[in-house]
Formats: structure tokens, C-alpha cells, sequence
């Protein structure tokens, strides 16, 4: 591995001057009593902030105060709403009597061979087993899915409560009966039993020791079992290149062209700094990043510091310019006179969107199309993330991040976790610590484990500036004194949205329709936030639906979009490279590496392995 370099002055920052004004005339202090007790009142909010942050750690960042209000909210409309408790009344009986009569049934037909009277929701695999099917689990399993569904009753559909509350009162409920279901218990999960008599109990005392080691790993700042198969440079993050560019937020690598000729146009692709770049440069066999060198593109990557507690003033403008301007400008340099294919991801492609707009309202025309994977534009329809994003929500954020400089990786990986709970937190559980088993790591998992810190203002203004107040989407969003529309950009758009997405929900991402005024591509693929987007050649049972909208054709709503989109059956990364083919010139020789001072480092650089 390469010796670390550092940053030279040129790296630096600029040093402004200012001109020496003229000395104000001293005022006379003013009296004890008129004077602004400044001191007191900083006192005070040090110490509401460090016990919001004290408290904080303890909930994993969700707002005490926020989950009270939502619970009132709903308390409050259910206690004057005495038809709809008559209502729940109600359901509770029928429901009771459907149960009764299965498990009437059950004491007659032990083999499980009778219909269900409830049927888990399509994305609940929990109990899915045959071994479920049969008596007493059957009744154990039907029991908790009633349960579950009066609870979604009693929590929605209630005239008064704000729509916000109302789904943090269900998602929350839904938590806690998540954590009660019988599949997470040794007794009351047939599986786990049927392993526990095949092996005599040693799938608990496996079990046992995998909770120690995680325990162990966690306490001393290790990521996960597996992990150490996939090393940043050595198993993933290997596509050759070079570091061309750096300063004190971003790193630009080039990689070395694989083809003869390439495409005279540049490829530069934003990552999101919440995670690793390399999401998109995983194992050979699923890198993006090589996959474009394939094709005869010449790729740029932004790689983005893991930022401390002394960056905590970068702010989303910092984001901009030092990085997506400054790698634009560094991209120019190396590729002089040629215009650039911006590729944006998450929320790189949210920043990418609020860049382009400001280049097309200054008139810089360095762009020539525009791809946004899995990024939003809109924030109104943000998914079950939205539950963590009000006021009380955010003011309560905002103090732990004020604490300690960054949001830590992993109050968000708590966040997440929480979103799917049942895949990422008690299937994982059981599967562990119960059945004795340890899930194979595979590259995206060992990359989800490498995450990295967000600065406390980028942070709070994102949320509040985008999520909360929807500024990009309504026009309002400020860039160099002006607001930015999108309604400017000018050149053409990919836009990639994926079926199981729970960070950017693909209709969130659709609506880059209604807010431009170009040709749009949409692409709707399989997978979720990662994995749809990491869909390479060959990949096992992918499809996509994909459609083209001339900037003047009347709005499409998403769901007529569906009907009428192409289906397509493989992996959807030829369809955007046949894309960005036919928006590029004719092959050229490729670009060589600077030469003036020669390459930073040897790709994947240093930042990318900053923890």
C-alpha cells in the first residue's frame, strides 16, 4: 500500500485579506441592568444542548419528546373518537372468533393442512417454514398476525391525527411487536427447536460464543466477522487508477482506460459521502466503475474525507464547490474543451442536481447529460425516513451532532437499522444466536460496514434545507445569494429508481418529471437502494422497466408509468451505458495521466481508508 502523502499548501484553503477599516468610536458600556446577560444565556443552552446530547446516545438519536407528542397526538383523537373504539371493539371480537374457530380446527387437524386465517404480508418471511404450519406454531404465529393487523387498525385511519404522527405511532407499535414475535424465541420457534434437538443444544452454545465475539468486536471499535476478507485496496477497491486531485474534502481518482480508444466525453460520478465511494467499484465482478472502462469511458471518482470533529462547519455549499466544482475543474484540466457526463448516486446525486441547476443559471455549460441513481430531487414522499423529520425531531439531532462535531456511524447505521428491522436487526438475531449460524460476508455487506461520519452543519441543513422544508423541489433553495431551479438544466436525464428502495422510494425519484423541463429517461430496476443499483451483467433474476419523456410530452403519473414502461428482463447497467453512448462523440485516444507534478497517490487513495 502506498505511504500516506500529505497536503501541500496549494491544498489549503485561501487566505482572504481584509482591508483595515477605520476604528469604530468606543460607545460607553452601558448600565449593569441594560446590559444582555449574553453569558447567561449561552449557559443555558450549553445546558439543554449537552443533556439533549447525554440523553441522546441512549435512544439512538430519536427524539423523546417527538415519539411523546406523536403518542398523544393519537392518544388524545382516540379517547374522543368513541366510534372508533367501538370500531376496534369490534374488530377484536371477529378476530377473536376467526382465531377460535382455527384453533378449534388445529385440535382436530395436527399436520397443518388447513388454510390460514391470516396470511403474512408479501415482504414477511418470518414464518414461512413448513415446520410453522403445524401445530401449536400455527396457532402461535396466526395469533401474533391478528394481533399485528388490529394494531395497524388502532393506529391508522384515525380523522384528526396529523399524518406525520400517525405514522410514527404505527411504525413504532409495529417495532415493539416486532421484538414480541414468536420467531424470535427459542420455544416458540419450531426451527430453532427442531436444530436445538438435532444438535443436542450446541446451535445455543455456537449461538452463545457468535454473541460474544460481536459483543467483543463492538465494544472494541472492530466491524463484523467476515469483514477482514474484504479489504479496501486488496479485495475490493481495485480497479487500477490514480489520484489526480486532492484537497482537504475530496479525493479525484482517474483509472486507467482499458480500450485503445474511449469516448471523448468524461465520466465523473459523485458518490454519496454518507457511505464508502466504493460501493461502485466493489469486487471485480460487480464494479461499476470497471464495467465503464469496459464500455470505453474515461471514469472519474469522487473519493470524500471521513469527516471529525474538526469539520464540523463544512456546510452542503462546501460540499459543492470543494467538491463536485472543484473535481469539474481538475476533470477540465486533465480532458481539456470536452464537456462532462455527471453521474450522481443517493444523496451525491441530490448535490449533483442542486449543481447543475447553478451551472445552468450562470451559464456554465460543462455538462452534457446528467444521471441521478436512486437520488432525490422532492422530498415530500421520502419514505419511512420522513418519521424522523420535524422540528422536535431535528432540534434534538442538532444538539448531539453540536456535541460531538459529526453525526457518528453508528447512531445512523441505528436509524437504518431500525427502518428494516426484521432483516437487519431479529432475522440476523436468530439466525446467530439462536440457530448457530453465520451468514457468508459478501463485498456489499463488508462495504455496509465501512461508514463514515456526516459534519454537524452540511448535516442540519440538509435535513432542514431539503427533507424538512423541501427548498430544491419548490424553488427555494439557495446557492450563491440566487435560488437554483431545476426547471434550468438543460441537458438530457437518466434517472435509475429501484422496486424495494426504503431510503429514496422510486416514486420520490420519479418526480425529477415534474420538476425538470428535458428529455427524461426513467429507469425502474429491481433491488433495493444498493443492490438495485450494484446490478451487473449476469446478475440472477434482474429486470427493469425503462422509458423515455420528451422535455414538452405531458406529465406521466407513476403508476400509469408502470403500465407503460418497457420491460426488460438482465441487468440494466448496457441500457445506461448504450445511453450515455449515444449522447457521447466518436472514440479518440484516451487521456493520459497529469504529468506536472505526477498522481497523488495509487488509486483508491487515502481517504477511502480513513475510519
Amino acid at each position: 500500500m502506498a505511504e500516506h502523502s500529505t497536503l501541500t499548501k496549494s491544498d489549503a484553503l485561501s487566505v482572504i485579506t481584509v482591508p483595515q477599516l477605520p476604528a469604530p468610536a468606543i460607545a460607553p458600556l452601558p448600565l449593569r441592568d441594560e446590559r444582555d446577560p449574553y453569558a447567561l444565556t449561552a449557559f443555558a443552552d450549553i445546558i439543554d444542548r449537552s443533556q439533549h446530547a447525554a440523553i441522546a446516545h441512549l435512544t439512538m438519536g430519536l427524539s423523546p419528546t417527538a415519539m411523546m407528542q406523536a403518542y398523544v397526538d393519537w392518544l388524545v383523537h382516540l379517547a374522543s373518537r368513541p366510534g372508533k373504539r367501538l370500531q376496534l371493539v369490534n374488530k377484536a371480537v371477529r378476530k377473536s372468533v376467526r382465531f377460535a374457530q382455527y384453533a378449534a380446527q388445529c385440535a382436530v387437524d395436527h399436520e397443518g393442512g388447513l388454510a390460514p386465517c391470516i396470511e403474512p404480508l408479501p415482504q414477511d418471511r418470518r414464518f414461512a417454514g413448513e415446520a410453522w404450519q403445524k401445530w401449536p406454531y400455527n396457532l402461535m404465529y396466526q395469533g401474533f398476525l391478528l394481533n399485528q393487523q388490529w394494531w395497524h387498525n388502532a393506529t391508522t385511519g384515525m380523522r384528526g391525527v396529523s399524518k406525520q404522527h400517525e405514522n410514527v405511532v404505527e411504525f413504532m407499535s409495529r417495532q415493539i411487536l416486532d421484538m414480541m414475535s414468536p420467531s424470535n424465541f427459542l420455544l416458540t420457534n419450531p426451527e430453532v427447536m427442531q436444530r436445538t434437538l438435532e444438535q443436542g443444544g450446541k446451535n445455543l452454545v455456537t449461538g452463545f460464543q457468535n454473541m460474544l465475539e460481536d459483543w467483543q468486536r463492538k465494544v472494541s471499535g472492530k466491524k463484523p466477522v467476515g469483514t477482514e476478507n474484504f479489504v479496501v485496496g486488496r479485495d475490493v477497491a481495485v480497479t487500477p487508477g490514480k489520484v489526480v486531485y486532492r484537497n482537504r474534502l475530496i479525493e479525484l481518482i482517474q483509472y486507467a482506460p482499458t480500450t485503445e480508444t474511449v469516448r471523448p466525453e468524461p465520466v465523473l460520478i459523485v458518490p454519496a459521502w454518507i457511505m464508502k465511494y466504493y460501493i461502485l467499484d466493489l469486487s471485480p465482478h460487480n464494479s461499476m466503475v470497471k464495467y465503464l472502462t469496459e464500455q470505453g469511458f474515461t471514469v472519474f471518482m469522487i473519493s470524500w474525507k471521513n469527516p471529525d470533529e474538526d469539520d464540523r462547519d463544512l456546510d452542503m455549499d462546501d460540499y459543492r464547490t470543494l467538491g463536485i466544482m472543484s473535481a469539474l475543474d481538475a476533470v477540465n484540466a486533465i480532458v481539456p474543451n470536452e464537456k462532462v457526463h455527471a453521474v450522481g448516486y443517493c444523496i451525491g446525486g441530490t448535490l449533483l442536481s442542486i449543481a447543475a441547476a447553478a451551472m445552468a443559471r450562470d451559464n456554465d455549460d460543462r455538462l452534457t447529460s446528467l444521471t441521478l441513481l436512486a437520488a432525490q430531487t422532492d422530498f415530500t414522499e421520502a419514505g419511512e425516513l420522513m418519521l424522523f423529520i420535524n422540528e422536535s425531531q431535528l432540534a434534538f439531532l442538532e444538539d448531539m451532532m453540536w456535541e460531538q462535531g459529526f453525526l457518528d456511524t453508528t447512531q445512523m447505521a441505528g436509524a437504518f437499522q431500525m427502518l428494516r428491522s426484521n432483516d437487519l436487526v431479529w432475522s440476523y438475531l436468530t439466525r446467530n444466536y439462536l440457530m448457530g449460524e453465520r451468514e457468508p460476508m459478501i463485498d456489499l455487506m463488508a462495504w455496509n460496514a465501512d461508514a463514515t461520519r456526516m459534519p454537524y452543519r452540511m448535516h442540519s441543513q440538509y435535513l432542514r434545507k431539503l427533507f424538512l422544508d423541501n427548498e430544491l423541489a419548490e424553488g427555494r433553495y439557495v446557492v450563491g445569494a440566487k435560488p437554483v431551479s431545476l426547471t434550468d438544466i438543460r441537458v438530457p436525464i437518466f434517472a435509475v429508481g429501484t422496486e424495494r428502495d426504503h431510503v429514496a422510494p422510486w416514486r420520490s425519484t420519479y418526480k425529477i418529471h415534474r420538476l425538470t423541463e428535458t428529455e427524461v429517461t426513467y429507469l425502474l430496476t429491481s433491488g433495493g437502494h444498493n443492490a438495485g443499483i450494484v446490478s451487473e451483467p449476469n446478475h440472477r433474476s434482474r429486470h427493469y422497466r425503462v422509458m423515455t419523456t420528451p422535455g414538452d410530452a405531458l406529465h406521466v403519473d407513476p403508476d400509469t408509468w408502470l403500465g407503460i414502461a418497457s420491460t426488460k428482463s438482465g441487468s440494466w447497467w448496457p441500457e445506461w451505458a448504450g445511453w450515455v453512448s449515444a449522447h457521447s462523440g466518436s472514440p479518440v485516444p484516451p487521456p493520459g495521466f497529469p504529468s506536472a507534478d505526477g498522481p497523488l497517490a495509487a488509486a483508491p487513495g487515502h481517504y477511502v481508508l480513513q475510519s
